[in-house]
Parts: structure tokens; C-alpha cells; sequence
């Protein structure tokens, strides 16, 4: 593990400049702060090594919201919040974008901004920074996104294996057998992992598992206009959907064509937004708990910044029953 010391040597300056410079001491040129940063990456030097120092930690958001009680990532805000700030450390959220990724390097901008951890939310597979986490040396936590054979990242999120197989379970119970899925785009780690465990949940039931049973688009307006009628057209007589916004959506097409939910086509979401419960008909939905993913999050990066190198840990998933889903039409 590098030290002040050794970027100290690397540069042939004094420790009290690599230390100005890490700091972002006005007397210390830009061309320089530069040059002890690269080194410091090189080196393989991060806060989170440092004896004393400030304990930040920075939660990245990017492509999901976390305003409102409503929004997706408020619940796993308030948690990773709720048991990071009595443990000691200030909590710094930062809108994450192209722009920022490209100008500077994960690390960099981590030593730069005196962070000692991260927890990211909403990171898509094309983002420079995912490609970074695989050889970065500063702790990361990201939520529904794993880096593969790096100690200094933790993946964090739901069993999505275990969500669809509930979801499958239920509809099979209930006399469902052609069964579609709708999904947003495959650009992600987590819809590609639903997908797929979609697909592993009906061979596991013993049902049909062609692939023309699932259809997935970034935008909705396709998902509607294309692949809803493809699965209505192969007498499907219930569908799962990626996530709870995408059900509804669904939901209020299906009854504007005239369908009845349930009683002629069953719809379970995932995620159990706090939506589910005023839909109409209310949604059976796969729920996560994000409250609970917030504060997983924390545990996963004090054991990463205790050198403990957890690879991934995953809730489990919990089926909630309401009235979008029911026994399959005679």
C-alpha cells in the first residue's frame, strides 16, 4: 500500500506538497495537484489508508431519482444516511454524469474531493467509471451492478432470482400457464439479471420458456405498440414486468384496450414502489426493501474499509399479493 512518502519519492518532492496537494492547498499549482494525484493512483494510494483524515463518503446518483418520498432512491438515501451518520461519517450525495466521468478518473476525483468510500446508485454498463471500479483501489459499493475479481468492490441488492421465482410460483398456483415479460432496456446489469431469471424461473416450473415470451425497450411507447401485442398474441394470460412503473403503464393500456385486470390478464411489477398500493386494480408487485438496501450498503463498505473483502450481498425477496394478479381466465 503506497504512502505519502512513496508519491513523495515517485515525484522527487518534499511530504508536506504531496500532502497540500491531496488537500487541494491554493499554493500548490494545478499542473502539480495533477501529477500527485496520477502518481498517487498509480501507486495505489487511497484516504481510506490514512490513519487520520476526514471521513466522507460520497453516494453517487445517476439515472434515478431520490427527491421525493415516491422516487425509487429516497428509501435507500434515508437508510444508508440513517446508520452511516451516527457511525461518524458525513455523507456527501453527488449527481453523477458522462461529463464528470470523462474529465477526471474514479480515483482521482475520489482523493481529489478527500473521500474515503463511495456508494453508487444508478451506474449503467456503458459509464467509464464502472469500467475503472474493476481495477480501482478506492471501497465501492454499487447497487445492482458487480464487478468481477476486484476486493475493493461490493455488489449490493435484491435476490432477483429469487423475486421471479416467487413471481412464477404465484401465477403457476393460480392456474397460469403461458406467462410473458416485459422489461426496459437490457443496457443494465439488473434487467439483464431479471431476464434471465425470468427465464430460469419457468423452466424451473416446467412451463413454456420460449424467448418470444419476453420483450424489453428503453422506452415505454415500444414496449405498448410492440411487444404487448406479440404476448397478447400468444395467448399469454399473465405478465411479469421489470419493474413497478412499467406494470402500471401496462396495467392502464390493457384496460384502455378493454381488458379486465384480473380477470382476464394477471400483471405483477418489482420494486413495490409506494405507488402499488393506489393503482387500480392495487399491484401484486415483488417487493425489495430499499430502506434496508441503504443501510446494507453502509455494512458492505465498513467491511471493505476494514480490508474485509465481501464480494456481494443480497436481500432477500418478498412476494406482496394484492388484486393485478389472480386465477388464470377458463
Amino acid at each position: 500500500m503506497a504512502r505519502i512518502e512513496d508519491i513523495a519519492n515517485k515525484l522527487n518532492i518534499s511530504k508536506g506538497t504531496v500532502s497540500k496537494a491531496l488537500n487541494g492547498a491554493p499554493d500548490v499549482s494545478e499542473t502539480l495537484r495533477k501529477a500527485v494525484l496520477e502518481t498517487a493512483v498509480e501507486l495505489g494510494y487511497s484516504r481510506s489508508m490514512r490513519k487520520r483524515g476526514a471521513k466522507q463518503l460520497c453516494l453517487f446518483i445517476e439515472n434515478m431519482t431520490c427527491e421525493e418520498p415516491s422516487d425509487f432512491g429516497y428509501d435507500i438515501v434515508t437508510g444508508f444516511r440513517k446508520v452511516a451518520e451516527p457511525a461518524g461519517f458525513v455523507v456527501c450525495v453527488v449527481p453523477l454524469d458522462e461529463q464528470i466521468q470523462k474529465s477526471i478518473s474514479y480515483d482521482e476525483y475520489m482523493l481529489q474531493n478527500n473521500y474515503v468510500a463511495a456508494f453508487f446508485l444508478g451506474l449503467s454498463l456503458a459509464d467509464p467509471w464502472l469500467h475503472q471500479l474493476q481495477t480501482s483501489h478506492t471501497p465501492a459499493v454499487l447497487l445492482d451492478n458487480y464487478i468481477r475479481a476486484n476486493p475493493s468492490t461490493c455488489y449490493v441488492g435484491v435476490d432477483n432470482s429469487e423475486g421471479m421465482d416467487l413471481a412464477v410460483a404465484h401465477l403457476k398456483e393460480q392456474g397460469h400457464r403461458r406467462i410473458g415479460y416485459l422489461s426496459g432496456g437490457l443496457g443494465s446489469y439488473v434487467n439483464q439479471q431479471r431476464y434471465s431469471a425470468f427465464f430460469h424461473a419457468l423452466r424451473k416450473h416446467n412451463l413454456p420458456d420460449n424467448h418470444s415470451l419476453a420483450g424489453s425497450d428503453y422506452y415505454f411507447s415500444e414496449c405498448l405498440q410492440k411487444h404487448l401485442p406479440a404476448l397478447l398474441e400468444q395467448k399469454v394470460t399473465a405478465i411479469v414486468c421489470s419493474h413497478d412503473l412499467l406494470a402500471h403503464t401496462v396495467m392502464i393500456h390493457c384496460q384502455e384496450m378493454g381488458l379486465r385486470i384480473p380477470e382476464d390478464l394477471s400483471i405483477i411489477g418489482f420494486d413495490d414502489l409506494p405507488l402499488c398500493a393506489y393503482t387500480q386494480p392495487t399491484m401484486t408487485t415483488i417487493r425489495q426493501d430499499r430502506t434496508q438496501l441503504g443501510k446494507s450498503a453502509f455494512y458492505a463498505l465498513s467491511s471493505l474499509l476494514a480490508d474485509v473483502p465481501i464480494s456481494t450481498l443480497l436481500l432477500h425477496a418478498r412476494l406482496m399479493v394484492r388484486h393485478s394478479s389472480g386465477k388464470a381466465p377458463q
